[in-house]
């Protein structure tokens, strides 16, 4: 018996060494074992913070972990891209970003980075709005596009910065309708809302999430979505879409932000496997749903298998607009991306 004892422990203690290589081995077997940072590269308040956090806050909930949101704005989302860039590669560091910033950032000069350097996982999707304060002279969009053809490069647009997505639904706009605009950057869309709340620009083009409840409360008048329909809000609010009096942009619509969460590639296989586990339970829990649908947004919930390709189609839309714009810095031949 005594003998039967000894082989029974060591067998035990065998098996708890070999759990514990197989623990060490494998990343992603208990992961998360402690909080996740996610980077937001632009200010509080707007579309990608919001995202973020109610994403963030599902995932965390669901791995019994907390998710802590960081901002770090700069250089229209390059500097908080680069945190992400030079951080380790654990999956304690992720970024959630906007693709059409995302997308752009190589031509615009500010960093290359390419879609096939990430994985991603896409959350929301939400059209760009033109708006202008309640007190504005222009009562519509035609009246807006009429000033902007009358003054060239007077009418002032703020957005979240160059490659943004509100300074890519402005040059769509001034693209298809042939006129010329100011562009006047601030970091975030939040900002660039304020902003144009308070006079120091024209309008914004920003995004529905971001300005919905100003929107209702009346302290903004949306003229325009880029929406391939009309966008109605609570109030009997209609916004019309923007092909009804500019039908040459009909055929890149709809325009908005596609909002998500990315890490670089290179990350352990099981890891990547329980961050896939979190964003599919976040993508169904219902504070998430409520979120979209009071803030004008889709849940689009792309997983990893398949976001990759969206959102390199998406960057050769981008990434040509703002060339043939004559906005960005370097060609999309320059990174090998396909004209759409």
């Amino acid at each position: 018996m005594r003998r039967i004892n000894q082989v029974m422990a060591g067998a035990a203690a065998v098996a708890l060494v070999t759990a514990g290589c197989a623990g060490d081995d494998d990343p992603g077997a208990n992961f998360p074992e402690r909080d996740i940072n996610v980077t937001v590269p632009f200010n509080a308040g707007g579309s990608t913070d919001l995202t973020a956090r109610t994403v963030g806050e599902a995932m965390g909930s669901h791995y019994d972990n907390e998710i802590v949101v960081t901002n770090s704005p700069g250089a229209a989302g390059s500097v908080g891209t680069q945190t992400v860039m030079n951080a380790g590669q654990d999956g304690y560091s992720l970024l959630a970003n906007g693709m059409l910033a995302f997308t752009s950032m190589p031509v615009m000069g500010t960093l290359e980075t390419m879609p096939s350097d990430w994985d991603f996982w896409l959350a929301t999707f939400t059209p760009n709005i033109i708006a202008v304060p309640a007190d504005s002279p222009y009562e519509s969009i035609e009246d807006l596009l009429a000033a902007m053809e009358g003054n060239p490069g007077e009418v002032s647009a703020g957005t979240a910065g160059p490659g943004s997505a509100g300074h890519i639904a402005a040059e769509l706009i001034a693209t298809a309708a042939g006129v010329e605009y100011r562009h006047v950057p601030y970091d975030g869309g939040n900002p660039a809302i304020l902003a144009a709340l308070g006079g120091e620009v024209d309008f914004a083009p920003q995004l529905l999430v971001e300005m919905q409840d100003m929107l209702i409360a009346g302290d903004l008048r949306g003229l325009a979505t880029l929406s391939d329909e009309p966008v109605t809000l609570d109030g009997d609010i209609t916004i019309p879409t923007l092909s009804d009096a500019l039908p040459e942009i009909s055929d890149t619509l709809p325009m908005g932000e596609t909002t998500g969460l990315a890490v670089p590639t290179g990350l352990d296989e099981g890891v990547l496997a329980a961050l896939d586990e979190g964003f599919d339970a976040a993508m169904e829990d219902e504070a998430f749903l409520e979120f979209c649908a009071e803030n004008g947004m889709d849940p689009v919930a792309i997983g990893r298998a398949d976001s990759g390709d969206r959102v390199a189609e998406l960057q050769s839309i981008v990434a040509w607009t703002l060339f043939d714009a004559g906005v960005a810095e370097n060609s999309p031949e320059d990174f090998d991306i396909p004209r759409p």
